[in-house]
């Protein structure tokens, strides 16, 4: 941990004891970074390297220890490729649109890949599944 890292543990924990937190919808700040780095299939050491801090920083701001800036809630939105105001809102999620996970992204990248007549046979397979769920729904 950075001298920068530990004082901003410090300051920010000290000031966290003099305010009620803010209500965000049921969720604090840090429980909804955390369920958005989840969501985008981030790890906590990933999503450190991606905004240039340490993981035992996120682990703070995830566990409401400590609280981050502007500048790192910019940092989080665009790694996160989400807006400041999903993550920053509490009612916001309902409002943005929904990404694909950083999973699913790598496992269509596999996909294409693969030579071509073995994609068109596991697209063949998830289009049978897909019409199989959406009779079951349908029923």
């Amino acid at each position: 941990m950075t001298f920068n890292d530990t004082h901003t543990l410090r300051s920010m924990g000290k000031r966290a004891g003099k305010k009620p937190p803010l209500d965000f919808g049921g969720e604090t700040l840090g429980q909804r970074l955390a369920r958005l780095r989840k969501q985008r299939g981030f790890t906590q050491v990933e999503l450190a390297e991606k905004v240039g801090i340490t993981q035992i920083l996120i682990s703070a701001y995830e566990t409401d220890r400590a609280y981050f800036s502007v500048e790192m809630a910019v940092r989080f939105a665009l790694t996160l490729r989400i807006s400041l105001d999903e993550l920053l809102h509490p009612k916001a999620k309902k409002l943005a649109s929904k990404q694909p996970s950083r999973r699913l992204l790598r496992r269509l990248e596999q996909i294409e890949r693969l030579p071509r007549r073995k994609q068109i046979a596991l697209l063949t397979t998830i289009d049978a599944f897909q019409q199989t769920a959406e009779s079951t729904r349908v029923s």
